[in-house]
């Protein structure tokens, strides 16, 4: 197992790094910086520049668009952009439906639907999730009945991130009743704006409109939208649910705010030292750093594995339970080290260049609402606790 990186990709390292540089909009890179909020003109602006430069789609080969890269030089181009300050794409095109539509789309979709998500123009959001249907995916009760070349879709979809703002939205609906729950699946393309699709917001815990209801009513999808095989829309869920766990692993944001952490700890309080100071405090920083190279080393085991030409190590469940609980603990971290100037909750103070008054230092104005976000890391994209039974059956034969 070789850890280190060849000259070469030293060399493409420094590649992006420059590019990213020069083209992120200050602006955006400052919000991320300071974990203020990012509007949709924020993300989509950047992935309109990624777009241009044939970016957007980052992991996509080149026969559909994109630069080709291995996955080696696809981790250093998610490390780059996190680094420098970059938003984190919003991974329901590029990162999840734009693979499924390359292995299982028809020609016609690929050409039809693949130019808009690599440009960045076209907003896509994930229709999996529905009430009593989250790990158990394979409940799920939205209904799709084929009437002549349109299929006719009834049913709810819950947690769907940013769905306000979505042109598309990929589903798994239940187009059989017959046999064992995952054999009656399939999975469809649906305009956002068809008649019958009602978008009811979810204002989470830290008072943000980032998850929503949509309901479907009676609403018309031809059959042309429909990837794959009828009824084999599991084995496409699948399939894409192992490019969204290794995504949210996330390692390049604990980095970039594992130096955020240790910023906030440096600054001087007020009738005191900065908590840096403090060796119990310390000592916890410490061990969020080897816990965020620990899984760094993962990562790498995995890019090893693929740059020498052998199977990929299967350790996506592994990577989504320590990725989620690394992103809970930094920002617990965050809020200890703020102390009493992390509880004042203060709205308008995420948005960059309020001018109000802060309480505290202007940094510690996000850092409840970010704690209270990442609650859910552990949650979604399959619950730990589910996680931790696949690694059980999967890696360890029980």
């Amino acid at each position: 197992m070789d850890l280190n990186f060849t000259a070469e990709e030293l060399a493409f390292r420094d590649e992006v790094r420059s590019w990213v540089r020069a083209h992120l909009p200050q602006d955006i890179a400052h919000k991320v910086h300071n974990d203020l909020r990012l509007t949709k003109d924020d993300l989509q602006r950047w992935a309109k520049i990624l777009g241009k430069k044939g970016w957007h789609g980052y992991g996509w080969p080149k026969e559909f668009g994109g630069p080709g890269w291995n996955a080696v030089q696809k981790h250093l181009f998610e490390e780059e952009c996190a680094l420098a300050g970059a938003p984190r794409i919003v991974p329901f095109g590029p990162v999840m439906v734009a693979p499924v539509i390359m292995a299982f789309g028809s020609a016609e979709q690929q050409r039809r639907f693949l130019p808009g998500i690599m440009s960045g123009e076209v907003w896509w959001c994930q229709g999996y999730s529905e009430p009593g249907s989250g790990s158990d995916l394979a409940s799920l009760k939205t209904r799709a009945e084929r009437r002549g070349d349109k299929y006719i879709v009834n049913g709810q979809k819950t947690w769907t991130t940013l769905g306000q703002h979505a042109d598309w939205i990929f589903c798994l609906v239940r187009t059989s009743t017959e046999g064992k729950p995952q054999t009656g699946i399939s999975f469809l393309l649906i305009d956002m704006k068809s008649p019958g699709i009602t978008v009811r917001p979810i204002i989470t815990l830290d008072g943000e409109h980032e998850v929503n209801e949509v309901f479907f009513d009676n609403v018309e999808v031809p059959v042309e939208n429909l990837v794959g095989e009828e009824n084999k829309g599991w084995t496409y869920a699948k399939y894409l649910l192992a490019h969204e766990r290794t995504n949210i692993a996330d390692v390049n944001r604990a980095k970039r705010e594992l130096e955020r952490l240790k910023r906030i700890a440096r600054a001087e309080r007020s009738g005191g030292r900065p908590l840096i100071d403090d060796p119990r405090f310390r000592d916890q920083i410490a061990q969020l750093e080897v816990d965020i190279v620990a899984l760094e080393m993962m990562v790498l085991r995995v890019l090893s594995a693929e740059r020498g030409g052998k199977k990929a190590l299967d350790v996506a469940a592994l990577l989504k339970i320590r990725g989620s609980e690394i992103q809970q603990r930094y920002t617990e971290l965050m809020m200890l080290a703020a102390g009493p100037y992390a509880l004042p909750f203060i709205f308008e103070a995420m948005e960059a260049g309020w001018q109000g008054d802060y309480i505290g230092a202007m940094h510690c104005a996000p850092l409840t609402s970010t704690y209270f976000n990442m609650r859910k890391t552990t949650i979604y994209g399959g619950s730990n606790e589910v996680q931790r039974n696949i690694v059980a059956q999967m890696t360890l034969g029980v």
